[in-house]
């Protein structure tokens, strides 16, 4: 059962290494209204609770410097428009801290027209001036640019200068009224050395989201995770960059201030179609992307709402990368490299031993927000647990009754390999629940039991810590066996 597993993962991590001084910044698709079924996201559907900062992406740009609102329909009430920066704006109203901040750019805005307002003086301040007069406008706390990228994509060299030349025209001007400046940025050294100065960058942006993701997918031949944390051992030499660590210790070797530095995390994993279904490890030949997920409806990319939900169908095999320290599945031709709330839980800790300013989630509408495999929001919370010592309770399950499967998972980061199914075994048939809560078997410590008290009865799930770990009630979580009374 996700939703168990993941509240014990969130409670085992809350109380180590704290900082409630870490920024959570939560982006917002808001193309994702469009999207069918339950992939469907509205703005009120976005917790404000879990973000200190929102971005909702994207604005665009012209060529003269203005502001290109890209979906009046979306962004606007004009006309009977769902009125999107309106409604993100008051979310406010529920979390009063947090700031609501709007993004310009993208991929698919290109490079150009932004290396044509940054290199000329006149438009780059005309820029700057209407950008400001939109943050009034609309009531947003903050601006986000999100070029992609600099001295790439039909940019030119000289980019690098007037990318910092267009930050330091923002600061001045944002000083002015107390805005917030923040930018996207490659976090590879291969694609960030192309187009930032990054000690002069950092200078002027208050928050620095890296892009920590995309270090592999589909545009390669072969299979690989979305977003490593550390290289493997068995990369070759021009893959041993592609991973967080990496790039997160590049960009302070070039004098990023590490608590400016915000550490992205995605929400989605990269897909592929194997070229041979039982070879199927990382490396693998693949034929082209993965089959496209029924709300993102994108080739070679899933949602992690998607990925669990395959997950609770049964028939994938899930295996923890030890030195990656991330999982990928695979049924049939599919394979996929995600993040779960494990490796998010890594990730978050990587955060604070590395004195990082915080973590970025791209983006909050392919969590599971409706909670469809569990508790709402899993990876976002998992941030929060680590990063700031807060978990938002999620709502109670919608059908309790109906058993949700498990992946046999409680958040340790001991590399395990399972087999996900879509059933929960069933408890031993002695074991009888007295009050609500977590149970540890009386026969096997390592399995462990939830009473839930729906009327008069109780359902009980079942869960397996992974190998070597028993479960300790003290701490209602796994831990080593030789550190649990009674195993």
């Amino acid at each position: 059962m996700f939703k168990a597993s993941i509240l014990i993962a969130l409670m085992a991590f809350a109380a180590t290494g704290v900082q409630a001084d870490k920024k959570i910044v939560c982006y917002f698709g808001s193309w994702s209204v469009y999207r069918p079924g339950l992939g469907n996201f509205q703005v009120s559907d976005i917790d404000p609770r879990l973000c200190t900062h929102m971005t909702y992406t994207f604005t665009g740009i012209t060529t003269n410097g203005d502001v290109n609102i890209l979906d009046p329909w979306a962004d606007l009430p004009n006309g009977g428009g769902k009125d999107g920066f309106g409604k993100f704006t008051a979310l406010r109203h529920l979390s009063p801290g947090t700031k609501a901040m709007v993004a310009i750019g993208g991929w698919n805005e290109g490079s150009l027209k932004y290396s044509q307002v940054a290199s000329d003086p006149a438009t780059r301040a005309r820029f700057v001036q209407n950008v400001v007069k939109f943050l009034k406008k609309y009531d947003f706390d903050g601006f986000d640019v999100d070029w992609e990228y600099p001295n790439q994509r039909g940019g030119h060299p000289y980019d690098k200068k007037n990318f910092v030349a267009l930050l330091k025209d923002l600061r001045e001007e944002f000083d002015k009224y107390g805005y917030i400046l923040g930018v996207a940025v490659a976090a590879a050294e291969g694609s960030a050395s192309q187009s930032y100065i990054i000690s002069e960058v950092s200078k002027h942006a208050d928050l620095i989201n890296l892009m920590a993701y995309d270090f592999n997918g589909s545009w390669n031949k072969s299979t690989g995770i979305n977003a490593p944390l550390y290289a493997s051992a068995s990369e070759s030499p021009g893959l041993l960059k592609l991973n967080i660590d990496a790039a997160v210790r590049y960009w302070l070797s070039e004098g990023a201030p590490p608590e400016k530095l915000i550490l992205g995390v995605p929400s989605y994993g990269r897909s592929f179609t194997l070229a041979n279904a039982n070879d199927n490890g990382i490396g693998a030949l693949a034929t082209g992307p993965g089959i496209a997920g029924p709300y993102t409806r994108e080739q070679g990319s899933l949602g992690y709402n998607e990925i669990c939900a395959n997950l609770r169908e049964g028939g994938w095999t899930v295996v923890r990368e030890s030195d990656q320290r991330v999982p990928y599945a695979f049924k049939g031709n599919q394979w996929v490299g995600y993040d779960d709330v494990t490796s998010v839980l890594e990730k978050a800790k990587y955060i604070n031993s590395m004195g990082l300013g915080g973590a970025m989630m791209w983006s909050v509408e392919t969590d599971d927000f409706r909670g469809t495999c569990g508790s709402k929001y899993p990876l976002l919370n998992a941030l929060n647990s680590v990063l700031r010592g807060n978990v938002v309770v999620p709502d109670p399950d919608p059908n309790p009754s109906e058993p949700t499967g498990s992946t046999g998972s409680t958040g340790s980061t001991e590399s395990t390999r399972s087999t996900s199914t879509s059933t929960e075994p069933a408890p031993p048939s002695d074991f009888v629940c007295v009050q609500e809560g977590y149970v540890r078997n009386p026969h096997d410590c390592s399995t462990f039991h939830y009473c839930q008290k729906l009327d008069d009865k109780y359902l009980v799930s079942t869960f397996h810590c992974p190998t070597g770990l028993a479960f300790d009630p003290s701490i209602i979580a796994c831990n080593y066996k030789d550190e649990v009374s009674g195993c």
